[in-house]
């Protein structure tokens, strides 16, 4: 396995980053955590800094203000490019990604793989405790994106997912503008459309148990305008040529399988 950073992005989470961190760090020994903290309020960043000094695989990253998860991101994978990472994970910081599933991640990022996304919507995966209106607007949201961007994936907008840092490289990752779910969703179709090999591996969502959901009708509707624009621009004379990319849907018992795109 390539030396690899998980990134948690932070705004208000001091109630759940303490045992997120513990997880992570417990799950592979070699694996080093990077917190992205957007000058939290409720001193997200000084519990991120005490953890840090007691162990040498955390570390922080303080930003001068609330700014977007893709802007976390692309700080975060900026820093973890200075330094030489051949992995980099994307993780939230609430608890609903679970740590003890990013090995399946990381194996299918040593199988091949340039993107492994943990994919709620697919055999063997789960979702806890959300309502039923919530599930509507997830898989409605990822319907509609499937169709306009053309996808064969399952769950474009999961937040938990493990990338080469080269697919993010050649990508160019700190091009890309969106916040929240239209963050997520870029970044899977540019890797998508651009031919790269991706993995959907199945995990399980549980939802947030301490603070507060940082979701929103603005990044809904953010991501949703965006989507339909690509989509529409994807389709015009003169649009740049789709490449076939590779999407292996890994079953619940790890092995893979190619579905080309």
């Amino acid at each position: 396995m390539q030396k690899t950073l998980v990134v948690i992005p932070t705004y208000n989470e001091r109630a759940n980053l303490e045992s997120m961190v513990h997880r992570v760090t417990e799950v592979i020994s070699s694996i080093e955590v990077l917190v992205v903290d957007d000058n939290s309020p409720d001193g997200t960043g000084q519990l991120a800094d005490d953890l840090a000094a007691a162990n040498p695989r955390v570390h922080v990253l303080h930003r001068a203000g609330k700014d977007g998860l893709g802007a976390a991101y692309r700080a975060g994978f900026a820093w973890g490019f200075e330094r030489g990472y051949g992995y980099l994970v994307e993780m939230d910081g609430d608890g609903s990604h679970h740590p003890e599933q990013l090995p399946a991640l990381l194996a299918a990022l040593d199988a091949g793989a340039d993107l492994a996304i943990g994919t709620r919507w697919m055999p063997g995966g789960e979702v806890h405790n959300w309502p039923t209106s919530r599930r509507l607007l997830s898989r409605g949201g990822t319907a509609f994106a499937r169709v306009m961007l053309r996808s064969h994936l399952r769950d474009i907008t999961s937040g938990y997912r493990a990338f080469r840092a080269s697919a993010l490289r050649s990508q160019h990752v700190e091009s890309v503008a969106s916040q929240g779910y239209g963050f997520q969703v870029e970044l899977a179709w540019r890797i998508e459309r651009a031919g790269l090999v991706i993995t959907e591996v199945p995990i399980s969502f549980t939802e947030r148990e301490g603070g507060t959901s940082k979701m929103s009708l603005g990044i809904v509707l953010e991501a949703m305008g965006r989507v339909f624009a690509w989509g529409v621009a994807d389709r015009m004379p003169g649009a740049a040529p789709r490449r076939r990319s590779v999407v292996n849907p890994a079953t619940p018992t790890g092995g893979q399988q190619a579905d080309r795109a």
